[in-house]
């Protein structure tokens, strides 16, 4: 098989959809992000890289708090909007039915399937972003999304973004049981 070399990129896939939260100037704002990730278990922790110039940074890094919010597919519209236009310019609380948790300064967005509050224990800059690293102190999710208490991808249907494409894109169906379809590969 013959490999093209790209270059340095950021380029792996899926890309979670999510609208990160913050409290603006004492207004709730939000922002679409895809750099976002899984930081730590314990505590558990949730990594968001935001640019400084974004109306947005300016709450998570005055507060030290934010939230993160998963959009269903059926808020890709709203969600793509949140990307596009600067809180600065639109007040996107129109948009959605806000609430809030424990954390002051973390607004949550109603229709989104699953939210986690989050504050900031940790930060730092790198070139274009500030990688910010959120402890969640609480996860909310909606009980129709719920299987065994947990919740389930195929009822949350969070978006996927594609950076080459810059698509937006579903999660497909299951190919294999995590922690199991590994074993049948070699005998131990």
């Amino acid at each position: 098989m013959n490999k093209t070399q790209l270059g340095p990129s950021t380029i792996m896939f899926p890309y979670p959809t999510v609208l990160v939260g913050a409290m603006v100037n004492g207004k709730p704002n939000f922002m679409t992000a895809s750099w976002v990730g899984i930081a730590c278990s314990e505590p558990p922790a949730i990594s968001v890289a935001i640019r400084p110039e974004r109306y947005t940074y300016k709450g998570v890094a005055e507060n030290m708090e934010f939230s993160i919010n998963v959009p269903g597919s059926n808020l890709a519209k709203e969600t793509d909007f949140c990307g596009i236009y600067s809180g600065r310019d639109h007040d996107k609380t129109e948009l959605f039915k806000i609430f809030y948790g424990n954390v002051e300064h973390a607004p949550l967005i109603e229709e989104c399937p699953l939210n986690l509050e989050c504050k900031v224990i940790g930060h730092m800059d790198i070139g274009t972003h500030t990688l910010f690293i959120g402890e969640v102190t609480e996860t909310h999710a909606d009980e129709n999304t719920l299987v065994n208490g947990k919740p389930n991808i195929q009822k949350v249907d969070p978006i996927i973004y594609a950076t080459g494409s810059r698509q937006y894109h579903k999660v497909g169906g299951e190919i294999g049981r995590a922690y199991n379809i590994g074993t049948t590969v070699v005998e131990t």
